[in-house]
């Protein structure tokens, strides 16, 4: 139960942190192009690749904060960190072809389950 906890709070303030990110940049920048989540997921990639490396020094002493940080926060902040670093994995393991199947496979299904879901709820 206390590892959930961990989880549940960083991911709390992993949303709050996105929305204030989203929010300040899109009331400063007027644009048809999502800066907000831009920015979000790119500083969120580059969050998620710090802290898994440098708490990876720390091993299973670390794993509370790893929690947090990563799955609580760098989760509730963007996904998109995770997808990232997934996929630098998967290169990193010289699973090239399985990185291009997750990539397009997640950006093809994801686009098609989201206007399934538009679909859907214009039917009721």
């Amino acid at each position: 139960m206390k590892i959930i906890a961990i989880i549940f709070l960083g991911g709390g303030l992993g949303s709050v942190a996105r929305f204030l990110v989203n929010r300040w940049l899109t009331d400063r920048v007027t644009s048809v192009l999502p800066y907000g989540t831009f920015l979000v997921n790119v500083t969120g990639c580059f969050l998620i690749g710090f802290l898994v490396f440098y708490l990876g020094k720390f091993g299973d002493q670390a794993l509370n904060w790893r929690l947090f940080l990563v799955t609580g926060i760098c989760g509730g902040y963007t996904t998109f960190s995770s997808f990232s670093f997934e996929n630098v994995q998967l290169v990193s393991d010289h699973q090239l072809f399985t990185m291009l199947l997750y990539t397009l496979g997640s950006i093809v299904l994801g686009f098609l389950a989201t206007y399934m879901g538009i679909l859907l709820a214009r039917t009721i």
